[in-house]
């Protein structure tokens, strides 16, 4: 009966941290403690922002269109003016009048909206105030509220932890990340500390201490050291600056920023929401397995995580292209309206850029799998013997020496009488 405890004792997975784990672990949390550290962001410069006015809060009162001459026809598509009240800044609560906004991206405003208006002073047209888009504070506000709610009607306590680890994810991006890209620290360097405190943080605090989440941490720190390996090759292969739109143009002209650096950090950032809902799927999967069939050993372990974690990345590779793709639809409809041939669309920075973010990262996600799977596997069946205390050898007692002038013989003799010999 006892052997037969032992045995299945010895085939259970065991949920504790594996020693073996801890020295890989240990350093990775050292070193992105102290790299949190050295890069934290000590002033960061604003921008010039002047020139485009200051931003003030406002609702619609009213809305009066009206015909548009020929030569308004010309650039405005809508025409008229709006009555709004101002609810911030220093003339709040006074009302103004504005032109109803007009042109391509423009907000349809309407009675009652919720608006944001520039306040430029010094405007040539003499109207100081302008609509530019409409607040959406309050709904984005009822959408996170519904969010939270139904994370954790499904996931009860442990929606909760995964909602703080979340939160925790936007705390390290906005206060760490961003800061000190601007303050002049390596994009790239940001990114791998920054990946690494959010993965760090957001897996243990979603799932618990254990072995399986330890498994996926250790698959997600490969993974992404990887990835950024495989994605700093294919930029300077490719010779991308990083430098696509007019948003990288004005952030490249008013601060001393490394682009092709922040387009490697924003791949790797990218890639690390895929690549960690793998190495957690992996890890429980085969944690699972390993409780179905304890008599399974590794191998065998590996070999029916690595056939779940094929049919996994197949749908999970489709979906990061389509995110990339979807991310980059209007640009695709205007490239293709411009009816260029094929090799100069492929071959422009902007594509060639999306789809080294889509290779980069579909690799390091590829060998998210394996290398989880054979941690996970190699780890449910680590049960290392304990050290056996050294038995010590038998002391013979040694004989009394005879009595001066006693007889030797064999009967009273403490030795053999072959040893008197």
């Amino acid at each position: 009966m006892n052997q037969v405890d032992v045995k299945h004792s010895h085939s259970s997975p065991n949920d504790a941290v594996p020693r073996a784990a801890l020295w890989i672990l240990v350093p990775a949390a050292v070193a992105t403690i102290l790299g949190l550290v050295l890069m934290w962001p000590q002033g960061v410069e604003d921008a010039v922002t002047d020139e485009y006015g200051t931003e003030v809060d406002g609702r619609v009162l009213a809305v009066t269109e009206r015909e548009c001459t020929a030569e308004e026809a010309e650039v405005l598509t809508v025409c008229g003016e709006a009555v709004v009240t101002l609810q911030s800044g220093d003339q709040a609560g006074e009302e103004v009048i504005v032109d109803i906004p007009s042109g391509p991206g423009a907000p349809a405003i309407a009675t009652g909206d919720d608006v944001i208006l520039i306040f430029t002073p010094d405007s040539v047209s003499g109207q100081q105030y302008h609509i530019i888009d409409h607040d959406r504070a309050g709904a984005l506000w009822a959408l996170v509220i519904a969010f939270a709610l139904a994370v954790v009607a499904f996931g009860r306590w442990k929606g909760v932890r995964s909602l703080v680890s979340l939160g925790l994810t936007f705390a390290i991006v906005l206060l760490f990340m961003v800061p000190a890209v601007l303050d002049g620290s390596s994009p790239v360097m940001v990114a791998m500390v920054g990946a690494a405190a959010i993965m760090l943080l957001s897996l243990y605090i979603a799932h618990g201490w254990n072995r399986t989440t330890t498994v996926a941490v250790l698959g997600t720190l490969a993974s992404l050291v990887l990835t950024v390996l495989l994605a700093e090759a294919a930029v300077q292969l490719a010779e991308l600056n990083g430098v696509l739109d007019e948003n990288t143009t004005n952030l490249a002209l008013q601060y001393p920023i490394d682009m092709s650096g922040l387009l490697l950090a924003g791949i790797l950032i990218g890639a690390l929401g895929v690549i960690d809902d793998v190495t957690v799927s992996q890890a429980a999967t085969v944690d699972e397995v390993a409780k179905a069939n304890p008599k399974w050993n590794s191998g065998r372990l590996f070999k029916s995580g690595m056939r779940v974690g094929r049919d996994h990345l197949t749908s999970v590779v489709n979906t990061l292209v389509l995110a990339y793709a979807g991310a980059s639809l209007p640009l695709l409809v205007l490239i293709a309206a411009a009816n260029r041939p094929l090799a100069q669309i492929l071959t422009s920075q902007t594509i060639a850029t999306e789809i080294v973010r889509s290779v980069a990262g579909t690799l390091g996600l590829i060998a998210a799998v394996p290398i989880t799977t054979w941690l996970a596997a190699y780890l449910v069946r680590w049960n290392p013997k304990p050290k056996e205390p050294k038995e010590k050898e038998p002391k013979h007692p040694r004989p009394k020496p005879r009595p001066e002038g006693a007889d030797w013989n064999e009967d009273d003799s403490p030795y053999p009488p072959s040893h008197l010999r």
